[in-house]
């Protein structure tokens, strides 16, 4: 039985996760589980799964579980996350939001753990030394975003030497075919609607802005090797195909499916098998009968060019920067005390004022990280 730990619990991938385990309770165990805010949530998996470990943010949030879970060994804060990842797990599933995946990441993989991986920004901000890591110690890390789970799956059983481009699909948010003009009028809770997946509201806004196609592109340069040239994205409404690979032959292999996060979810878990799945059969007369794509406009959704934009220089602190600042504005946009297009333009002016850093290794990582972020906030 494979022993999982789950960073992040009780966000969206968490909870789909120990879905997927409870279905397939003989071949996975929620050995370890964490959480941030929402304790009651936790709480309840910790009744239904049992772990071994469960991790929360708070000192004494982890005090009072101790207190009616004896069986469950508490930690709290990021030596908790660290503690767990460390711990007799087979695999991590990391699906904690933003940076802060990062370092428990990079400790799982020294730790010689197989990472299911969910955290994009932790790629974005420190790929070098996530993929350096990756290479010394030799494990496996499994993407869980669809688009990448749909590219890992397309490249199987090819030469990756082979593939001429790697073809991202994105639903396009709820403001596809927007102008300038209408994005200045958009609201909270319009930007919070995604015409396709349940999200968490981070993912959901950079979803809208298309920041996390261009957080994607920057992913998939890391896992898979790819200059971001060959890395192209289109408009996919339906969200029926997840992503494609085009080889040098001509020939397009495509990934597809429902827009259901578990399904690449249980794959990573199960690499390189897969699991049976109770769902019907897809029906292509009615569920892909119209299929369509279509450019992204880029002059728009300036995000999408940006992170274009921020890759090109190889290891370089553009990325970390486009991140960090990113993830600030977010924030401030779901506490409504900035602008949909104030996210974008922000963005844009602070990697004009940059002064790009080169190399640099994990602390200096964290360090920088802070430093955008209070400058953000100082400016917004």
């Amino acid at each position: 039985m494979k022993k999982i730990a789950i960073l992040g619990s009780t966000g969206s991938i968490g909870t789909q996760a120990l879905d997927v385990i409870e279905r397939n309770s003989g071949k996975f165990y929620a050995y370890a589980l964490s959480c941030e805010k929402r304790i009651d949530l936790l709480a309840l998996q910790i009744e239904k799964f049992k772990p071994k470990i469960a991790v929360t943010a708070r000192e004494e949030d982890a005090r009072e579980l101790a207190k009616k879970y004896p069986d469950t060994e508490f930690f709290f804060g990021s030596e908790g996350l660290i503690f767990a990842v460390k711990s007799d797990c087979d695999m991590v599933l990391n699906s904690l939001m933003g940076i802060r995946g990062l370092m428990p990441t990079y400790e799982a993989v020294m730790a010689g753990k197989d990472i299911a991986f969910a955290n994009k920004e932790t790629l974005v901000a420190g790929g070098h030394v996530i993929m350096n890591a990756v290479k010394e110690k030799g494990v496996k890390l499994l993407p869980v975003d669809s688009e990448h789970s749909a590219i890992m799956q397309c490249l199987l059983g090819n030469e990756a030497k082979q593939a001429k481009r790697l073809i991202l699909t994105a639903s396009g948010g709820p403001f596809r075919g927007y102008s300038l003009a209408q994005l200045r009028k958009v609201s909270l809770e319009q930007a919070l609607k995604h015409p396709n997946w349940s999200m968490g509201s981070k993912i959901t806004i950079d979803s809208a802005t298309m920041m996390n196609k261009g957080l994607e592109v920057i992913e998939a340069k890391w896992l898979f090797g790819m200059p971001e040239s060959k890395i192209d994205v289109v408009i996919h409404p339906q969200s029926i195909i997840h992503s494609m690979v085009e080889y040098c032959d001509g020939s397009i292999i495509a990934q597809m499916g429902r827009p259901d996060m578990r399904v690449p979810i249980s794959y990573a878990l199960s690499y390189p098998d897969r699991l049976l799945a109770d769902a019907e059969a897809f029906n292509f007369f009615t569920e892909a009968k119209d299929l369509t794509f279509e450019k992204p406009d880029d002059d728009t959704f300036k995000c999408l060019k940006l992170a274009r934009q921020a890759i090109k220089d190889e290891n370089s602190s553009y990325a970390l920067v486009l991140n960090s600042a990113n993830e600030v504005l977010v924030q401030l946009f779901l506490e409504k005390k900035i602008d949909f297009l104030d996210i974008q333009d922000s963005i844009e002016r602070i990697l004009d004022e940059h002064v790009p850093i080169y190399n640099l290794g994990i602390e200096q990582i964290l360090e920088l990280d802070e430093k955008v972020r209070r400058e953000v906030l100082e400016k917004c």
